[in-house]
């Protein structure tokens, strides 16, 4: 039984549409998710780059002419702006890495590629908080605001930058595998808001009132889309225990990659 929900084709967001053997393989993006990916780093490189350049604005110019009118005004106005120039910056490039994301086995370029937006936003502010403390041309309360803003800003703009989880090519790889191994090939479906993918188009689990469209596409594509997708445990557990339950044949130890070899109810 299919679903009545209006059901949306995504195409080449995450890895190459073509079916593979379902065998472990390094998992690798299409150009087009490729193609995106440089696109939204091009964009958050160029936001970083006016986040910094502002910074140096402010320091080099803003904070020596203390007596211009409404000095605290525009110094207050420059660290707004510079905090969202960093945090622009770095949710574009979280999203590209959800496209292109980097390899656990290079420890030193997955971290430095998944924490870039936490280091541009200490190398915008550290400079220019220290400075606005230092600085014997403003006063006591003025310091105090200044520096409390640029302080905050600066947290905001460092937990924004930050990837408490990040995607890798081996988690792409492993899930992928998963999928193909149970249904012979790379293709789910998901909601815009869901935490799970699913192996049926019909699942109750998003053919719920709520639901005005599904998506379907490969399981790189979902997790470049799907925002809220649960990287642990992407897979719905109804679809797999249903298609267990029609395909006993999978039901084999190693069949789908986990320890879960059988439906459960």
């Amino acid at each position: 039984m299919a679903t009545t929900k209006k059901v949306t084709r995504v195409e080449s967001s995450g890895v190459d549409d073509r079916p593979a053997a379902p065998q472990p393989k390094d998992w690798k993006p299409t150009p087009e998710a490729k193609g995106t990916a440089t696109k939204n780093r091009l964009i958050a490189a160029l936001l970083w780059v006016l986040a910094i350049g502002a910074e140096a604005f402010t320091i080099f110019w803003l904070l020596h002419n203390t007596d211009i009118k409404l000095f605290m005004l525009w110094l207050i106005v420059a660290i707004v702006a510079i905090a969202g120039l960093a945090i622009g910056g770095s949710l574009l490039w979280k999203k590209a890495n959800r496209y292109d994301p980097a390899s656990k086995s290079d420890k030193v370029r997955f971290f430095v590629q998944n924490q870039l937006g936490v280091i541009i936003a200490a190398v915008a502010f550290l400079p220019l908080i220290i400075l606005i403390f230092l600085n014997k041309d403003m006063d006591g309360k003025q310091k105090g605001i200044a520096g409390a803003i640029a302080i905050v800003l600066l947290l905001l703009a460092g937990f924004a930058g930050a990837d408490f989880n990040p995607p890798s090519t081996e988690l792409y790889s492993e899930k992928t595998t998963q999928v193909e191994q149970l249904t012979g090939q790379d293709l789910v479906y998901w909601t815009k808001y869901g935490t799970k993918y699913h192996l049926y188009d019909d699942c109750p689990a998003i053919n719920k009132d709520k639901t005005t469209e599904i998506f379907e596409g490969t399981v790189g594509t979902a997790f470049a889309e799907c925002t809220g997708l649960n990287k642990d445990e992407p897979l719905c557990k109804i679809c797999e225990a249903r298609y267990l339950k029609e395909h006993p044949d999978k039901a084999s130890p190693g069949a789908t990659g986990s320890n879960e070899t059988s439906p459960t109810k």
